[in-house]
């Protein structure tokens, strides 16, 4: 299958093309730069330079392709305060998609996340797919939309699927969430954790979520929506232990009203209660997590070989 990756030399997409290949499977990756181009080069897929604003270009990419994976996301504006730009770029991109692939059978399978899906209890995939669905934070609701769409493309002969991630993919060279709090934990001299620590976060190695976007491409039925996730619930007070006994330093409990000004732009997701499950999942692709989970990734050490950026 020719397949065409946005987002492909980022943190998912340089596990997911490999897999890809790996599988028999021709890949087109889409690069901005010189150095993702060299990388996509370097892993044995075609090169396709462009962005998630050149729409002509993603269109032309999708109609020369057997399935689509859209993994790019505008993450630089969307953490600096303009997460509905971002939003909105990615819902032209899938709408650009939807157009191309309609009537075809051909599969599109986008990333979107499971935080804040169902408060209070543990989100599955039948959680998100009405747009009544109660989340609470303005940026996932864009995000959720986004998903929505896609999934609504299986009525117009798409082979669509959204894979949820939890906000941890974690494993060695990762600079998301879990480096954000290694590197706070150093600045402060204390490692944190919001209130009891006793809100979950549910996680995944990245392994295993390249694993998935490829079943999701050559299996999943029309409007399925499947959950990337291993660890159900880890509890942030058990992260920010590990992390302490690592760098030597106190675990602390910073109070909710504290936790902008310790953890910065991560204060305000920290303190979320997101468990989520995959039990559907795995009944329908058959997909079994394999991959270290992530206190056990985060004991590894390789967090806390060099200060994080």
């Amino acid at each position: 299958m020719r397949v065409f990756i946005t987002g492909a030399s980022g943190w998912i997409g340089s596990a997911v093309v490999p897999e890809l290949i790996g599988a028999g499977h021709q890949v087109v990756g889409l690069a901005r730069s010189d150095a993702s181009a060299a990388a996509l080069d370097a892993a044995g897929a075609e090169v396709r330079r462009g962005d998630l604003d050149d729409l002509d270009g993603l269109r032309s990419a999708a109609d020369a392709s057997d399935g689509v994976i859209h993994l790019a996301f505008k993450h630089d504006i969307a953490f600096s305060g303009n997460f509905q730009g971002a939003a909105d770029a990615d819902r032209a991109a899938i709408e650009v998609f939807g157009e191309v692939l309609a009537g075809s059978d051909r599969p599109f399978v986008i990333a979107s996340g499971t935080m804040g899906l169902a408060p209070g209890r543990v989100g599955t995939e039948r959680d998100g797919r009405s747009s009544d669905a109660a989340v609470p934070f303005e940026g996932a609701r864009a995000r959720l939309a986004n998903a929505q769409l896609t999934l609504s493309l299986a009525s117009r002969g798409v082979r669509s699927s959204v894979v949820r991630l939890p906000p941890t993919v974690h494993g060695a060279g990762d600079n998301g969430f879990l480096a954000a709090l290694v590197a706070i934990a150093r600045d402060k001299g204390a490692s944190g954790h919001v209130g009891d620590g006793s809100n979950r976060w549910p996680a995944v190695a990245r392994s295993d979520a390249a694993r998935l976007f490829r079943l999701a491409l050559e299996q999943a039925p029309a409007g399925s929506a499947l959950h990337a996730i291993a660890d159900e619930g880890v509890p942030i007070r058990a992260v920010a232990e590990v992390i302490g006994r690592h760098l030597a330093v106190p675990v602390v409990a910073v109070p909710a009203d504290g936790a902008d000004e310790h953890f910065g732009w991560l204060g305000g997701f920290l303190g979320m209660d997101g468990p989520a499950s995959s039990m559907l999942t795995r009944e329908l692709l058959g997909w079994q997590p394999v991959g270290p989970g992530l206190l056990e990734d985060l004991d590894k050490g390789h967090y806390f070989d060099t200060p994080s950026a």
